[in-house]
């Protein structure tokens, strides 16, 4: 507005006028805050930046990239090296590239109007589907601040070819990247979806296949929630001896910020007792911070300690419906399903203790094998376009998608496996 003030009378100093109208005596102490608020201005913008990357990781729209928690009670609180430099890049490649203050402000304000429409159009859903509040008020807001907002972008529009043009591409680029890695993903967990074994058919295969058990516990990851995934029988096939007790383990990031840590692990059987086939779905929030291995190891026995102790042995396989991925939980649902599995609703801090007076044959064999030891695998995956595909989807799927993955950080890093434990087990899928 002082900037308007001083325009209206004195139009020929257009190109400079948010200099000049600063009074001289004031210039050097406005010019002091204007640099410290620019400061805390790009500092902000850093964090937004962590926590958006960070939270789109966790609904599979971003590959994996190392996230260091820097606070130890503030779990939002967090650092992404890889973005920080590549901000940092950015920043020095516009500086470099542009030389040009005006130009530079074109494409700051483009930027600037886009996000406040965005989020105009973005506080309609949340009046109308999250606070439940009339659709009228909601168009009210609507109309009222995006027409205002329509004029500050149609006015910056004129500016696209002098310096406008780079956030449009920039913002082009990252989301055809986070398109392009969700649609991957999903089609991955499609394939192993369609592609499960029956438990059935691999144990009839016993026999034939000479299949042996050793002491200890298995955890196999995979994002199938239902059964044994088809790395699975790859790897039984050609080694055909896997551990006495397994345990099918699937990661599921929901769309809430945190899941209590009594409703995290809803374990399931697969099979008969004599079997020692178990299913646990391990489910994080955006929001929640990973345990080591070691903690996961005893929080995750520990459950399946309980789920036994809840008299959960009956001989017929156990079928329930998994959470799915992108649902976010009611309350009265979680507890309601955790209940029925087996979850503890007390305090998860605690200790795996084995009570040696009276355990059950398999709570026996459960102490035995933990003592035995942890073995995990996984599956590393190649997803490749079928020769029918068109040309857009082998280069967003065999380029684009097989650059993110092998570049990336690898899933048994961001879940905290340790590699003196890992068996991975490749495989190709033709999608």
């Amino acid at each position: 507005m002082g900037e308007d003030a001083y325009l209206s009378k004195n139009k020929e100093d257009l190109q400079k006028s948010f200099y000049k109208a600063i009074p001289e005596v004031v210039f050097w102490p406005v010019f002091i805050i204007a640099t410290i608020a620019t400061m805390v201005g790009s500092r902000a913008i850093i964090s937004a930046t962590f926590s958006i990357i960070s939270q789109c990781r966790a609904l599979k729209c971003f590959p994996r990239v190392k996230v260091v928690h820097t606070s130890n009670h503030i779990h939002g609180q967090i650092y992404i090296p890889e973005a920080n430099w590549i901000l940092m890049v950015l920043c020095l490649a516009v500086v470099v590239g542009y030389r040009d203050t005006d130009m530079i402000g074109n494409a700051y304000g483009l930027a600037v109007i886009i996000v406040m429409l965005v989020t105009t159009c973005l506080m309609f859903l949340v009046i109308v589907m999250v606070w439940k509040r009339n659709i009228l008020g909601a168009l009210a807001f609507v109309i009222v601040f995006g027409s205002v907002e329509l004029l500050y972008f149609s006015a910056c529009l004129a500016k696209v070819h002098k310096g406008g043009w780079f956030p449009l591409m920039f913002s082009l680029i990252v989301l055809s990247t986070m398109c392009v890695w969700h649609y991957g993903t999903l089609k991955k967990q499609a394939y192993e979806s369609n592609n499960k074994v029956s438990l059935d058919m691999l144990l009839s295969m016993g026999p034939n296949l000479g299949i042996n058990r050793v002491p200890g516990i298995g955890l196999i990851y995979s994002n199938v929630a239902t059964g044994p995934p088809p790395m699975f029988s790859h790897f039984v096939t050609n080694f055909p001896a896997f551990r006495c007790i397994l345990i099918f383990v699937t990661v599921q990031s929901l769309t809430v910020p945190k899941v209590p840590a009594n409703l995290r692990f809803v374990i399931s059987r697969i099979g008969p007792p004599d079997f020692r086939l178990f299913q646990c779905v391990v489910r994080y929030g955006y929001k929640d911070q990973r345990k080591d291995s070691h903690d996961f190891e005893n929080h995750l026995i520990e459950n399946v300690t309980e789920f036994l102790q809840g008299g959960n042995n009956d001989s017929e396989e156990l079928g329930w419906e998994p959470v799915n991925q992108q649902q976010s939980i009611p309350p009265d649902h979680v507890t309601a399903l955790s209940l029925q599995r087996g979850v503890n609703t007390g305090s998860s801090k605690k200790t795996v203790r084995f009570r040696g007076v009276g355990c059950s044959k398999e709570l026996e064999d459960l102490k035995e094998a933990r003592e035995s030891g942890l073995a995990y695998m996984m599956g590393s995956t190649c997803v490749l376009a079928c020769d029918t595909s068109s040309y857009l989807k082998k280069f967003a799927i065999n380029f684009v998608y097989g650059f993110l993955r092998q570049n990336c950080r690898h899933p048994a890093t961001a879940l905290g496996i340790p590699h003196t434990s890992l068996i991975e087990v490749g495989m190709i899928y033709s999608e």
